[in-house]
């Protein structure tokens, strides 16, 4: 009986986050999510991240996403009797996690080596935007700016030029990346008793991702091309338009496949015994010519015709939706949070572990200062 009233396998775990923005909330909810208690340390005016916009009920969609389930307390750690308190907290806590400018919570007396001597077993989480020791380490470090330091705007985008990946993967990059590092840690001081330390940047989490184009590119000498939607090193993969305008993307990953594509799409079976289209490599040599046979006929069919025609040849394919597509998506599921004045269906937790998900709601700025206050009074 006792563990059907617990909220998650994180249930009575304590976590203390002084946090803003995306990184370290990104972190701070997936433990939230799995039943840990969040308490998370606001300004009095609150976390910047809940003015980006007013989307949901007037509050911000970014603050909607990033703070389901926590506590917020307003706190100044400069000021001596929040510092006390801050401390009354960590000595109860499992998981310190902060995001402030270099430097800044160690100024205050919040450093991460200082608090593991004075808590032994607490587990920090330092998250910074290029790590330390290095020239980048005290500049301000905001997710565009990382997707152009690291290379990753470099190559996405058209030809024309490099683009913004559209949502803010740096800032989710690092934020997953700590929420791992937690749970690993988490398990070693189930071994030793002992707490860790624990460093994420942003820079670090993306420069991972971008292990591949790096390695390509220290190969070759060559960097991969920016290619919009299609795939630098693979053909046909990428995006084609319908007669309607609609664009379907396509992606060959084999020699089977592309004969299948040629007999069962193309009526072109005999295509790839053809100079230019016997294999991957020399498609991609020979990609506008490939690009161009596949898109004349795509602009014969709608959205049922290249349905039926590709899933007959058993190709992978799939629609380039916009927002409002992805909102009726079939395979997306949702769930409801509450949120000040009113309530939000967002997505669901990507996990599914067979238990059903309650969500906590998003607190309003200081809403649960007071019991907070009082439950950890001196």
């Amino acid at each position: 009986m006792a563990d059907a009233k617990r909220k998650g396998p994180l249930d009575g775990l304590l976590a203390v986050s002084l946090e803003q923005a995306v990184a370290a909330p990104y972190c701070s909810s997936r433990l939230a999510d799995a039943g840990a208690r969040v308490i998370k340390i606001e300004r009095p005016e609150g976390d910047f991240a809940r003015g980006y916009d007013k989307a949901v009920h007037g509050t911000s969609s970014y603050f909607v996403w990033l703070n389901r389930g926590k506590q917020s307390l307003v706190a100044d750690i400069k000021e001596p009797n929040d510092a006390a308190l801050m401390h009354r907290l960590l000595s109860k806590a499992d998981v310190f996690i902060q995001n402030l400018a270099p430097g800044a919570a160690a100024r205050s007396g919040f450093g991460s080596e200082q608090l593991r001597a004075k808590y032994p077993r607490l587990i920090t989480v330092d998250i910074s935007g290029y790590g330390e020791g290095n020239a980048y380490a005290d500049m301000k470090a905001y997710d565009l700016l990382v997707q152009a330091e690291s290379g990753l705007a470099m190559i996405t985008g058209r030809p024309e030029g490099p683009g913004r990946v559209g949502v803010s993967v740096c800032d989710i990059s690092c934020g997953m990346v700590s929420y791992s590092g937690i749970l690993e840690a988490l398990i070693e001081r189930g071994i030793t008793g002992k707490g860790k330390g624990l460093k994420i940047s942003l820079f670090d989490g993306v420069a991972d991702w971008m292990t591949q184009p790096l390695l390509y590119f220290e190969g070759t000498g060559k960097a991969q091309a920016r290619v919009g939607l299609a795939h630098p090193t693979i053909c046909p993969y990428g995006a084609f338009e319908l007669v309607d305008g609609t664009l379907v993307l396509i992606s060959i990953q084999n020699e089977r496949e592309w004969q299948d594509l040629c007999t069962h799409f193309l009526g072109q079976p005999e295509l790839p015994k053809q100079p230019g289209f016997e294999n991957n490599t020399a498609r991609v040599k020979n990609r506008p010519q490939v690009d161009a046979i596949v898109a004349a006929k795509m602009k014969t069919l709608d959205r049922a015709g290249v349905t039926a025609l590709l899933n007959t040849a058993k190709t992978a394919f799939g629609f380039v939706n916009d927002l409002a597509s992805l909102a009726h998506h079939p395979a997306l599921r949702r769930i409801d949070v509450a949120v000040p004045g009113g309530t939000a269906s967002i997505v669901a937790p990507p996990m599914i572990d067979g238990t059903p998900k309650q969500l906590g709601p998003v607190p309003a700025v200081g809403e649960h200062s007071a019991a907070i206050r009082a439950e950890f009074a001196a």
